[in-house]
């Protein structure tokens, strides 16, 4: 077998083994936010298909698939079709620049666990966060009503806002580690994590990402109560499940992300690194899930004094400490 020809299997066999454990570990999360919410709410959850219930995201998975697929007679047919996968695919893309594991050799060579070893990782992350607006955009105004519209442009609104607190939480990691590569940031973090000394910058990208998830208390784009599910009110069947698998992919890619930039990645004692990264992961998640249980949603004009009022001028003014102490 040339260079090339194995290359190209190994690069192959870790995008069909992320992309296998990325979709598993989103359903399952869907099942793990179910039955920590029932925890939290003093009832039991789904408990009925297969042991303890755990076949229950296959159960959620064949619904999807047998429902009925509809379309407003008004909206624009191929936007409409288009925008669900415009909220997955980002999300999946995302996760092929997060080293999840120290190099292993395999026949004599070096093999990352990491599908593409980026230099600019951290700006293919914030271009591809960027793209993912689109897909609430276009399902909400393909849709051609009026609720799903009102979701879209509140999710336009607070996915622009907080993609600014979230980009400049993120200088103070990049001006310590003196690159933007990921795989340079979890090694310079080999010390000691970046949240010890940059705390401020994990608590502000913590909350941009709650907001970029759109997850409670910032879920205003779908808030049931006000536009009966937001940008994705006219969806059904599998399309809808697209935009309910990308919000869960996202929760598990930005989870990565945060314990990337500010956690040491995959580092840590005693356990093998691509475990000790999954623990982090899922340590975010729980705290996702968490948050939704416990607070109430915030409104319109909370949420958005909360972005640039507070997250935003804290961000410059430790980007700026951040430089000093660097100098000084």
């Amino acid at each position: 077998m040339t260079d090339a020809t194995l290359d190209m299997t190994i690069l192959l066999v870790k995008l069909v083994a992320i992309y296998c454990v990325v979709l598993t570990g989103a359903a399952y999360l869907v099942f793990a936010e179910r039955k920590v919410l029932a925890w939290i709410q003093d009832r039991k959850g789904p408990n009925r298909v297969g042991p303890l219930g755990l076949l229950q995201p296959l159960a959620d998975v064949i619904k999807m698939l047998t429902k009925e697929d509809t379309r407003p007679a008004g909206a624009d047919k191929w936007l409409f079709c288009f925008a669900p996968a415009m909220a997955a695919i980002p999300a999946i893309l995302t996760f092929a620049v997060i080293p999840f594991g120290a190099p292993v050799t395999l026949l004599g060579r070096p093999i990352p666990l990491q599908v593409a070893d980026l230099d600019v990782g951290l700006l293919y992350f914030m271009a591809l966060s960027s793209i993912a607006v689109y897909g609430v955009a276009l399902g909400g105004w393909a849709s051609n009503s009026k609720y799903a519209l009102l979701g879209s442009i509140r999710g336009l609104a607070q996915l622009i806002s907080y993609e600014l607190s979230m980009g400049l939480s993120l200088v103070p990691v990049v001006m310590l580690a003196r690159s933007f590569r990921l795989g340079d940031i979890v090694a310079a973090q080999s010390s000691f994590p970046f949240v010890v000394c940059q705390p401020l910058a994990f608590i502000i990208f913590l909350i941009s990402i709650a907001a970029e998830c759109k997850r409670v208390p910032f879920d205003l784009p779908e808030a049931e109560s006000e536009l009966v599910a937001g940008f994705h009110t006219e969806y059904s069947g599998m399309r809808f499940g697209l935009f309910f698998v990308g919000e869960y992919i996202n929760i598990i890619v930005l989870g990565g992300l945060a314990a990337t930039f500010f956690l040491g990645g995959w580092q840590g004692p005693w356990l093998p690194p691509p475990l000790w990264f999954a623990v982090k992961v899922g340590a975010f998640a729980f705290l996702f899930i968490w948050v939704r249980g416990t607070l109430p949603r915030l409104r319109n004009d909370q949420l958005m004094n909360l972005g640039w009022k507070f997250l935003t001028p804290l961000a410059l003014l430790n980007i700026l400490a951040t430089g000093w102490w660097l100098v000084v």
